[in-house]
């Protein structure tokens, strides 16, 4: 095993799993639940609740004695459930649009959540030793949360013993700088709507279509910073092949619909059949990446076992706290509990099918098998890619078009053998119970994503392994008691896209669900065999030649790689967000490079303390990127639910209309170019002269 890290602390008499961390840790699971449910129906997309759990947890617990930076993490540990578990709406409204469901039964998606979300986190404690202690991944946000609790536990430390922190190089300047900007960039990006958070230029050559696209998102720009160039080469590769090559030749040589603009059509070209391309990559590099870890996910398994069999006095006494997981026992437990929950929830999904008991035993015992092989499978890719771009950008929804394709195949197996499809009702429910198995997969998914994240929050900062994955358990199942009533009361106000709750609703006002849209449509395409395979088929064949292009590269380089993983998700997810992060990381290499040449100059013999003195403020103002525009987001998601809710706009900041786009693009422009230039001008702030280094 790796030694740890220099940035790792280590604070063993400090009490961690406390009743006050729970108790906050409950509230804001839940708060963040709620905001982001309604977010992903109404966009798409969620943000991450880990750092600004941990920011409110700072802020609260420091009003009482002996709090400390491990109950914070604790906190933060727990309420991150909330921004990964609500992943679940990414495909679970599917069974309204199907029309088999009429609501979202709070005792079914209530067991389904929880029982998904707490496989998640056991099927990450394998895979904590080879994907987060002897590796080299970044998990940009879960090194931005441990420099956040660092920081916020040393100055607090520091006002205990009664030292004056006013003029003392903390770090939090750097922090509270990045936070503040990020924070009005997003604030007026996102509620004032006067600065545009992101903007692309369309044109055509003959009749290919295609664009330049533009995202100005701060906290993806520090994320890239974070990740490195490689990941960040990866993803541009995947960027360019999707819109200079893909989407070029199917706008060229496809006939858009009647009154379709040239954006419009190659938007969808890239939306209905570009995706499905980075899916077939993503989920062979997944499959990759699976057998590459499985001989580390073996050993990781060994030594936890050899440690929690460790009978000897000395040898406990030996073992330490940052290297314990859940024992065994304690996994059997909760892994049997599961499996009676997704016995129960499964079994009263399948019984209103009308089936014989044996044909109904047959699909809840396949369902669960897929669930849970499936499961497994998806939890270790989801952690690779929340270590190598971060969380809030790894694409869940990838992972739940390749488990509704798995968990459709599978029941139209099952199904045509007991003869399922005879009738139409039959179709429905084999199409509505692929949507449920796949329910618990991305639960399963989302939970993985977000729980290597935390445990290497808490690998810096010393925190104890087993207590954290019980912190996640009990945000998983907290966070699972909001997820039915906040879907339930967004259906009955709103309605889906293709589900409406009553008649004369306006259809316009719909949440358009994009996600569970989609993957409904996978699933009724392949019950009625009308799915095209092509694409998917095709992105397996780009991963494969990834595959191939990345083992060449680091054989026979030390620098160069092209991470498979990442060229997928460069194809997949929408290239505004992908070019923040490929800026962020070119920008971090540049820099790493001129630091180390102007060290080599002004300092001989200390560059490497020089440049880490520098990288080091980097990473506490990418932090702060990070911290504010999900803290924002957080505070902008809260005033449009209460907005909306209570008969509101859903805009209720907004400053300006839709007429004042265009001049909001070149202020978003401007303003993130400025952003860029105040973190370049920002690490560099730090003096090198020879006097320094003498003093040092």
């Amino acid at each position: 095993m790796k030694p740890q890290s220099n940035l790792t602390v280590n604070y063993p008499s400090m009490p961690e799993l406390t009743a006050r961390g729970m108790i906050l840790g409950a509230l804001i699971t839940v708060i963040f639940t709620a905001s982001n449910v309604y977010l992903g129906l109404k966009v798409g997309l969620t943000f991450s609740s880990s750092i600004p759990a941990a920011v409110i947890s700072m802020a609260i617990l420091r009003m009482f004695k002996h709090s400390n930076i491990l109950e914070n993490n604790m906190v933060q540990t727990q309420a991150s459930a909330a921004g990964t578990l609500s992943a679940i709406i990414f495909i679970l409204p599917g069974l309204l649009m199907l029309g088999y469901w009429q609501g979202f039964p709070f005792w079914q998606t209530l067991l389904l959540c929880a029982c998904g979300g707490s496989l998640g986190v056991l099927f990450t404690i394998p895979l904590r030793r080879a994907m987060v202690v002897n590796s080299d991944l970044p998990y940009p946000e879960g090194r931005a949360a441990a420099e956040i609790l660092k920081v916020g536990s040393e100055i607090r430390r520091e006002e205990a013993a009664g030292e004056d922190t006013s003029k003392k190089e903390t770090g939090m300047k750097d922090i509270v700088g990045g936070t503040a900007l990020a924070g009005l960039f997003s604030l007026c990006a996102n509620g004032f709507h006067v600065v545009s958070s992101e903007f692309s230029y369309w044109f055509s050559i003959g009749s290919a279509v295609t664009r330049i696209p533009l995202g100005f998102s701060t906290a993806l720009l520090g994320a890239g910073y974070l990740i490195g160039i490689a990941s960040g080469m990866a993803i541009l590769v995947g960027t360019l092949l999707a819109w200079y090559i893909f989407v070029p030749y199917l706008t060229s040589t496809l006939i858009p619909a009647d009154g379709q603009s040239a954006a419009a059509f190659a938007n969808a070209i890239w939306a209905q059949k570009v995706r499905f391309i980075g899916a077939g990559c993503i989920g062979i590099a997944a499959v990759w990446t699976l057998i590459r870890l499985a001989k580390p996910v073996v050993d990781g398994i060994k030594m936890s076992i050899n440690a929690l069999r460790a009978n000897d006095t000395e040898e406990k006494k030996a073992l330490h706290h940052t290297d314990i997981d859940m024992s065994p026992k304690s996994v059997s437990l909760v892994f049997l509990a599961i499996l009676i929950g997704l016995f129960i929830t499964f079994y009263a999904f399948v019984s209103n099918a009308g089936l014989s008991l044996s044909v109904t035993i047959m699909f809840i015992v396949v369902g669960i098998l897929v669930a849970i092989l499936m499961g497994f499978f998806v939890a270790a890719a989801c952690g690779y890619m929340a270590g190598l771009i971060g969380t809030s950008a790894s694409p869940i929804s990838g992972i739940g078009i390749l488990g509704i394709i798995i968990s459709s195949l599978v029941v139209l197996g099952i199904g045509s053998s007991a003869g399922v499809f005879a009738t139409l009702e039959g179709t429905q429910f084999a199409t509505a119970f692929a949507i449920f198995i796949t329910s618990v997969i991305v639960s399963i998914a989302s939970i993985s994503n977000d729980n290597l994240q935390d445990l290497k929050t808490g690998y810096i900062v010393g925190a104890t392994p087993w207590k954290q994955q019980v912190a996640l358990i009990l945000g998983s199942i907290i966070g699972s008691f909001a997820i039915a009533p906040v879907l339930n009361l967004l259906y009955q106000a709103y309605g889906f896209t293709g589900a409406l709750p009553r008649a004369g609703m306006d259809p316009t006002q719909a949440l358009a669900a994009p996600q569970a849209t989609l993957m409904t449509t996978i699933a009724q395409g392949i019950f009625s065999a009308s799915l095209d395979w092509n694409y998917i088929l095709f992105g397996v064949g780009v991963g494969i030649a990834a595959i191939i292009i990345d083992l060449i590269l680091t054989k026979n380089t030390k620098s160069l790689a092209l991470p498979p993983l990442a060229v997928g998700m460069g194809i997949y997810l929408p290239p505004t967000l992908e070019i923040p992060l490929v800026i962020g990381s070119v920008m971090g290499y540049f820099i790493h490079k001129s630091l180390k040449a102007r060290a080599a100059r002004r300092s001989p013999g200390h560059e490497e303390e020089d440049v880490e003195a520098c990288n080091h403020r980097g990473v506490l103002f990418a932090s702060g990127l990070i911290v504010g525009e999900s803290l924002m987001g957080v505070i902008i998601a809260l005033l449009i639910v209460v907005s909306v809710t209570s008969g509101g706009s859903e805009n209720p900041l907004a400053l300006v209309g839709k007429d004042f786009q265009s001049t909001a693009d070149i202020f978003g422009l401007l303003c993130f170019i400025a952003m860029i230039v105040i973190f370049v001008r920002h690490i560099f702030i730090t003096k090198f002269s020879p006097e320094d280094a003498e003093s040092k």
